[in-house]
């Protein structure tokens, strides 16, 4: 697989006297979201607090922007500024106006290639847009895709047609077992792409550039503040660059292996006990001393 390599900073002793956070970014499925997709209210509340401090929230997600707008809704963020990175850092928008601050898109040579190659070997392929979900075909996997972003189902017959047009990423969903040589093919073959695993039934196809942290860095660099003043929360290796760039990185205790590796520190709790809640309260609120990561 393909990730942008964001320079890490070295390892170290956050302490009191370290610059506080001002913008605070948060994965969504596994870290932000419980289980049952909701956020909790104490993790809203915390939340609502860290911004009324002046923290700006930033939600980072591989979801379409449409399936982002109900939790910024809860979050107050449609009233107050923050940012939305949707569809992996492809689309960033600030989130009470919606203006689109950065996007990029597969060419319609890459995407045309991927769906190809795809279609060749069996696979559907769905594209996001707006709140609607193209499929090449129905099966199971989109299925279970649109319970959890809860965007409407559309196939649509000549698919190809619409993959000419370029996007923001393409999908492909399918058993972990076979996706996994598919990915191996188009790394090898899709130049204008960049390949990896979300979820494990979901390869994800993106415009190189399109990465969470090449975002957070983008949204950073607009408000005018340091690395080192920001605190990215994640559980999987879509949050990677995220984590890698931000000056605090914060792992959940059910995130994978490798990015508990790269994280300043990993929370105690689950995301359906609270973890993001815990990072606020301690790190934000309570101006507590995050320890070195000895892994």
């Amino acid at each position: 697989m393909h990730f942008l390599a964001i320079e890490l900073p070295p390892f170290r002793v956050y302490s009191n006297n370290m610059m506080p956070v001002r913008l605070l970014a948060l994965d969504m499925d596994d870290t932000l979201l419980r289980s049952d997709l909701s956020i909790s209210f104490r993790t809203r509340n915390t939340i609502r607090k860290a911004m009324a401090r002046g923290v700006t929230v930033v939600l980072a997600s591989s979801r379409a922007p449409a399936a982002l707008e109900h939790f910024s809704g809860l979050l107050g963020l449609h009233k107050k500024t923050g940012y939305l990175i949707a569809n992996n850092g492809a689309l960033v928008q600030e989130s009470r106006s919606r203006e689109v601050i950065h996007e990029v898109k597969l060419s319609p040579a890459a995407a045309l290639l991927v769906f190809d190659m795809a279609d060749a070997e069996g696979f559907a392929v769905q594209i996001y847009d707006d709140d609607i979900m193209y499929i090449s075909r129905s099966n199971e996997f989109a299925e279970y895709d649109q319970k959890i972003t809860g965007l409407r189902q559309v196939v649509v017959e000549n698919f190809r047609s619409m993959a000419a047009l370029g996007c923001h990423k393409m999908l492909i969903p399918g058993d972990p077992m076979i996706l996994e040589p598919l990915a191996a093919l188009l790394s090898s073959y899709a130049d204008g792409a960049v390949i990896y695993t979300g979820k494990p039934y979901l390869l994800e196809v993106l415009p190189p550039g399109a990465d969470k942290g090449s975002a957070l860095a983008l949204i950073a660099q607009r408000l005018t503040i340091p690395r080192e003043a920001v605190l990215a929360v994640g559980d999987s290796m879509n949050d990677e660059t995220m984590l890698r760039w931000a000056g605090y990185p914060v792992a959940m205790v059910n995130a994978d292996d490798r990015i508990k590796e790269i994280a300043a520190m990993v929370t105690q709790k689950t995301n359906d006990e609270d973890g993001v809640a815990e990072v606020i309260e301690h790190y934000i609120l309570g101006g507590k001393a995050m320890a070195e990561n000895n892994g």
